[in-house]
């Protein structure tokens, strides 16, 4: 695990990429259906534009093993970090967090809550030196019901392609083996956390187990286990709410015990923001552990200040690309007001060098590509496809299904074979 990367590990071929033709509206019209009324997607468009890609991403295999490989090594080096940040509050305190979760993490005399189950989805883009990634989402990774149950229901039109994993089934399955009675604790007035934590729920009454939907305030920590209201104490936690928020609750909730202190196992735990932080880079040389894939795939960062137009400004704790600011793509008050926001509170922003993604030609044009590789409990489970016309991924982004293709060639959606 400890051997540095090569540019054949990296290597990446977009142009041997291709996609699925378009779904027929009246067909697309049916899957879309189901997604919302069966599998909990009920934000399938932003305003009035769907959200939703009508024609799938076709992977090569040695491009997902490629990938797969690269997300489990991101996730080791991933652990072993957590576990030396853990023991430094000195380096805690580059990481950007706030105040109140730092006071938390910084409790050495409490050992870590223990996880559950682990996800991380690592985003990966294709660029002319090789993969990249933006990022990790350690703390809480969505678009689940988008890379199991819309691939799944894509691969049915086209024959001889088959989804890359089943990333909800699997953390289903984890979550199911650690716990019988699982708290899903979600933002209530997030409509994309609700959702998240609806499906899952429904994954794991199909396996048996018994599900409490609820969100961070009626969770009571005593000693150390994690009770919902009156209910008996839960045996684990599904947490769909971001570990940073949880600072605000109030303390006689012991909400502390998400990070350091609880019994009551977590998917994720809070100590999961430590690398969720974008600043997260800025601990490595402090650390002694070897972190070569991420060295080898995420750009340079360092804090803000100078650089111009190759480098990107980048928040602490942004999500979905809120608080990403590109030279040239962003409004010139969202400019100023990132570059001044990250003058004033510099600990709290981070400078990363800007790499040149490669589009691919898709029948909506040419798109920019994101491949969000979870890995669960260390393992590549799947991906999570989005497509963008400029190279930032946001919450505008397109969902695009990623297939592999297992024959020679294929029957195209409306029935025709293609050989592409």
């Amino acid at each position: 695990m400890n051997d540095a990367l090569t540019a054949l590990d990296l290597a990446c071929h977009p142009a041997a990429w291709e996609c699925t033709p378009e779904l027929d509206a009246e067909r697309f019209a049916a899957l879309r259906r189901r997604l919302v009324l069966d599998h909990c997607k009920w934000d399938p468009q932003v305003g009035d534009v769907s959200t939703l890609a009508r024609f799938a991403v076709l992977l090569p295999t040695d491009e997902w093993r490629r990938l797969a490989r690269l997300a489990e090594r991101l996730a080791a080096e991933t652990d072993s970090a957590e576990r030396e940040l853990l023991r430094r509050p000195d380096s805690m305190r580059r990481l950007g967090l706030p105040a109140a979760v730092l006071r938390a993490l910084a409790e050495t005399d409490r050992p870590p809550t223990p996880a559950a189950a682990r996800v991380i989805r690592f985003d990966f883009h294709p660029t002319p030196d090789g993969w990249r990634i933006s990022e990790a989402n350690s703390d809480v990774p969505g678009g689940y019901t988008e890379a199991s149950s819309f691939a799944s229901l894509m691969a049915k039109h086209f024959p001889g392609c088959t989804p890359v994993g089943d990333p909800a089934a699997r953390l289903a399955d984890a979550l199911a083996a650690a716990a019988k009675r699982i708290a899903l604790v979600a933002a209530p007035g997030y409509m994309e956390d609700q959702q998240v934590a609806a499906f899952v729920a429904a994954l794991l009454r199909r396996r048996g187990c018994i599900v409490h939907l609820t969100n961070p305030r009626q969770i009571r920590w005593v000693n150390g286990v994690a009770r919902v209201g009156a209910a008996d104490p839960a045996d684990a936690i599904f947490r769909f709410y971001q570990a940073e928020w949880l600072a605000d609750l109030p303390p006689r909730l012991g909400w502390s015990c998400f990070f350091r202190g609880g019994r009551t196992p977590v998917c994720n735990p809070g100590t999961a923001l430590l690398t969720e932080s974008k600043r997260f880079p800025l601990t490595w040389d402090r650390l002694p552990v070897r972190l070569d894939a991420w060295r080898a795939l995420l750009p340079p960062t360092r804090v803000p200040g100078g650089g111009g137009r190759d480098w990107l400004l980048k928040a602490a704790l942004s999500n979905t690309g809120d608080e990403v600011i590109l030279p040239g793509l962003a409004g010139r008050t969202r400019r100023l007001t990132a570059f001044l926001q990250s003058r004033l509170w510099r600990s709290h922003w981070v400078a990363q060098r800007r790499f040149e993604a490669t589009p691919l030609w898709t029948p909506a044009g040419w798109m920019y590509p994101c491949l969000g590789v979870y890995t669960i409990n260390g393992v590549a489970s799947g991906v999570y496809g989005r497509l963008a016309p400029r190279p930032l991924i946001d919450f505008a982004a397109v969902d695009a299904v990623v297939l592999i293709r297992n024959a020679a060639g294929r029957e195209s959606a409306n029935g025709e074979r293609r050989n592409l």
